[in-house]
């Protein structure tokens, strides 16, 4: 199961550690979002031990969204070393996911 991410966690989850985190910014309202969850649960499946994949709810955890001034979503951030080194808004497919989180990892 991806990893939740809460305005609670999120910086010594995402920021304070070293390595890759993919954060999935989306809402149970949000159609789109729901064409990319899957993915995201099986890219944490996929990368488990390589990279932190998981996501945060909009509604519940509003002060991320804020500080990273998310407005659409869907949208992936990508987290290297405490800083975000990509980005992606909208629906995507699995692979165009992997190419990003692999040159990463990579990087």
């Amino acid at each position: 199961m991806a990893f939740e991410f809460t305005d609670t966690n999120f910086q010594e989850v995402a920021i304070d550690q070293q390595g890759l985190s993919v954060v999935d910014f989306w809402a149970e309202w949000c159609g789109p979002c729901r064409l990319v969850s899957p993915i995201i649960e099986e890219l944490s499946k996929e990368y488990d031990g390589k990279a932190v994949i998981g996501k945060v709810n909009v509604d519940v955890n509003p002060e991320i969204s804020m500080k990273y001034g998310i407005r659409s979503i869907p949208t992936i951030l990508f987290i290297k070393n405490g800083e975000v080194v990509d980005k992606h808004v909208g629906t995507t497919t699995k692979q165009a996911l992997m190419g990003k989180i692999d040159h990463h990892l990579d990087n």
